[in-house]
């Protein structure tokens, strides 16, 4: 393991090549590195080493990727999560991302694009807590972004990280369009070469944890925005 000022990160990965191709783009970048071969290893490193984030690969030995996501966010640890998988269907997309996974990389990948998106994840991580709470709402919908509660006709929902982050991000600019490049950068921290779908992967579960209420309108062409009026 190396010894970094950027932090630790976890990378569980059972391909000794991309495990070392990703080890060696996080160390040039100044992070420190623990590798990991099974899901049971990164979930002791996850729960005891306190890494600033860590890289999980879906497919791993005794205990997938999304368990060991689903495990520690029964356990109310928050660090920022990455997947690494050959799997590119939308149903594990939107199930990585459901478990509370920060963000979801198919394989093929660059390595430069995994260090920037671990930045952009960790960038997001260190706004949330500095942010001024504050109290948003529309069409029965709230949100305190001090508390990090949402609410839904007084009932409250889980949201994951990012779901939450997006949901404070629209109802603070309420009526104004955004369009998908827009918010990978303001809400993600990352640019749209990396790639939009997983703006639409987070709007499409975000809609069915608000629902009955409708809140988030689709502008063709444009993007989304928190409107009243989207029902």
């Amino acid at each position: 393991m190396n010894e970094s000022n950027r932090g630790l990160v976890v990378v569980a990965e059972d391909e000794p090549a991309i495990a070392d191709l990703l080890s060696l783009y996080l160390t040039r970048d100044g992070y420190a590195v623990d590798i990991v071969t099974d899901g049971r290893e990164a979930l002791e490193a996850i729960s005891t080493r306190s890494p600033v984030a860590a890289i999980l690969d879906v497919g791993l030995p005794s205990m997938a990727g999304t368990e060991v996501c689903a495990a520690l966010r029964s356990a109310q640890n928050w660090t920022p999560i990455l997947f690494c998988t050959a799997r590119d269907d939308e149903i594990d997309r939107v199930l990585g991302l459901e478990l509370g996974a920060d963000d979801y990389i198919t394989k093929p990948f660059s390595p430069r694009e995994v260090v920037a998106r671990v930045k952009a994840v960790l960038r997001r991580s260190e706004a949330r807590e500095s942010v001024t709470g504050d109290v948003l709402s529309m069409g029965g919908v709230e949100v305190d972004t001090n508390a990090r509660r949402a609410t839904v006709g007084g009932n409250e929902i889980e949201l994951t990280p990012t779901e939450f982050d997006l949901l404070a991000y629209l109802l603070r600019n309420p009526g104004r369009v955004f369009s998908r490049d827009q918010l990978l950068t303001d809400v993600w921290g990352y640019s749209s070469a990396v790639g939009s779908r997983t703006v639409d992967v987070h709007v499409a579960q975000l809609r069915s944890k608000l629902e009955p209420v409708e809140i988030i309108r689709t502008v063709r062409g444009g993007g989304y925005s928190a409107d009243e009026r989207a029902g």
